[in-house]
């Protein structure tokens, strides 16, 4: 019970350097200086007031300095973080199979809400998480090297195919080359079998959601939907319940 209070206290001060990167990326800012500030008066915050979680609770969501609200996303990205550290410790323990996986988590979190805020996929964490996915299959040996390497032809090429598809009926843009390379990514750490688990998945409950939004109103039918965070669900829910989901699937067939 300590190890894992341990491990989950890790995983949030984890999740407060992944909002470092969420919030500073997107604006190509340095991930280390200046250090943390205040988004309204640009005051640093000291080290008292940067404590994951309980400091935000403590300042009820707001600057010591000017009251500015700040966003409740910092504590829920903490927290994720934080439970995801958890969950990947109770899956492979204590292992570099288990800090691989983390990382890959890591990645996925941050590339969801900045694909949220900003429809972009920043290739300074996909092209690295290439490489990183790859190298990892020669030394962690959670799937193969040649299972990787058909990963990431498969995930790149799979969207490559379909969004050169869209644009040649439509003549519009309808996917980024962020989520190409994205999947590119997860097919490094996760081999052919994540990809194709990714898409399917993926795809089905981002339908659903883009549904539902278009229906709730006539903007939601012209709103774009960013395609990253589906992938990213679709990617971790291999990692932790895809067996599962397939023998189910397989089950209801």
């Amino acid at each position: 019970m300590i190890l894992e209070l341990f491990i989950f206290l890790f995983g949030m001060a984890v999740g407060s350097f992944l909002n470092v990167c969420i919030y500073r990326l997107p604006q190509s800012i340095s991930l280390i200086r200046p250090g943390s500030m205040c988004p309204g008066c640009r005051t640093k915050i000291a080290f008292y007031d940067n404590v994951p979680v309980a400091s935000y609770l403590w300042l009820r969501g707001r600057c010591r300095h000017c009251g500015t609200a700040i966003s409740p996303r910092y504590p829920l990205v903490e927290l994720i973080s934080g439970l995801f550290a958890v969950a990947v410790f109770a899956h492979h323990g204590l292992s570099w199979e288990g800090l691989v996986v983390y990382a890959l988590v890591a990645a996925l979190l941050v590339i969801t809400f900045i694909d949220i805020d900003h429809q972009i996929i920043p290739d300074v964490i996909t092209y690295p998480g290439i490489v990183v996915g790859f190298l990892t299959s020669l030394a962690v040996g959670q799937i193969t090297y040649i299972e990787s390497l058909i990963g990431i032809i498969l995930g790149g090429g799979v969207l490559l195919m379909v969004a050169w598809g869209y644009y040649l009926v439509t003549k519009k843009e309808g996917m980024g080359g962020g989520d190409i390379k994205l999947l590119a990514m997860i097919g490094a750490f996760l081999g052919w079998k994540g990809v194709i688990f990714t898409i399917f998945v993926g795809s089905a409950i981002g339908a659903v959601v883009g549904m539902a939004i278009a229906l709730r109103t006539e903007q939601g039918r012209k709103l774009p939907i960013p395609f990253g965070p589906f992938l990213s669900l679709g990617a971790l829910l291999f990692l932790f319940f895809g067996p599962q989901i397939i023998s189910l699937y397989i089950r209801i067939l």
